[in-house]
């Protein structure tokens, strides 16, 4: 969570302006054939193009990272399995900007050309050997954080670049944002915290503080203290105040 050069809550705003979800904003990318041009979008196999068209406008179009996160990390690669990014893919996460790609939720891909991606991802960008001997922390929360302990640990392990109550600080902005709570999801504040934002100068869940790792209690709950801080109503511009006065019109 350190060294963040852009606020979360930006990146979180840009993935709910791209209203074509993960995709770019059309058109085919300009290395296409134009025998792909022409084909049927359901028959389109190859990852560049399937890849280009739905996944690059929100996580970058080489895979690091935009307004949401990087798929070439291989640190995230090395948590989520096959499983996880093709449900993730095919059904979206509800109440977040990830949108459902699956025809049978609503998209527009086949299952094979989900797996085509999938299958891109994983042989390109994936490299088993990443962490090497260290045991990562679980994809999903083995149980509930306790909220209360989590704030012990934002305090030693983010605080010195999110300040000290999560609203900003000498080298990271607010991790406490309404509108960015209201846009992610609890796993993927998970995900951010043991994966980091390497594009950010997020750094993943073992380099916060030099020589201690997080424990995966440590993760789930300061992920329990975050989600604590979403607002009821996520992205309400006005305070109750300003409209109690008037003073929206």
């Amino acid at each position: 969570m350190k060294r963040q050069a852009t606020g979360l809550a930006m990146w979180a705003a840009a993935a709910l302006m791209t209203n074509t979800g993960c995709g770019s904003f059309g058109g085919a990318p300009p290395h296409t054939s134009q025998d792909a041009r022409a084909m049927n979008p359901g028959e389109v196999m190859d990852f560049d193009v399937l890849y280009a068209r739905n996944c690059a406008g929100c996580h970058g179009t080489d895979g690091k990272g935009g307004a949401a996160i990087g798929l070439a990390d291989p640190v995230y690669l090395a948590i989520a399995d096959d499983a996880t990014i093709r449900r993730v893919t095919a059904d979206g996460v509800r109440g977040t900007a990830m949108p459902a790609f699956a025809q049978h939720s609503g998209g527009m891909l086949s299952d094979r050309q989900i797996g085509a991606i999938i299958h891109g991802i994983r042989t390109r960008w994936a490299k088993p050997d990443v962490l090497g001997a260290i045991d990562a922390p679980p994809y999903a929360a083995p149980a509930p954080g306790d909220a209360k302990h989590g704030a012990v640990v934002y305090q030693t392990f983010c605080s010195s670049c999110h300040g000290s109550s999560g609203q900003g600080g000498p080298r990271a902005s607010s991790i406490v944002d309404g509108a960015y709570l209201g846009l992610v999801s609890d796993q993927s504040l998970r995900t951010a915290v043991i994966v980091g934002r390497p594009e950010l100068g997020a750094p993943d869940w073992r380099s916060d503080v030099a020589g201690k790792p997080m424990s995966p209690t440590e993760i789930s709950d300061v992920v329990a203290w975050l989600a604590a801080q979403r607002p009821e109503f996520p992205g309400q511009p006005y305070s109750s105040a300003l409209q109690a006065a008037g003073g929206v019109r």
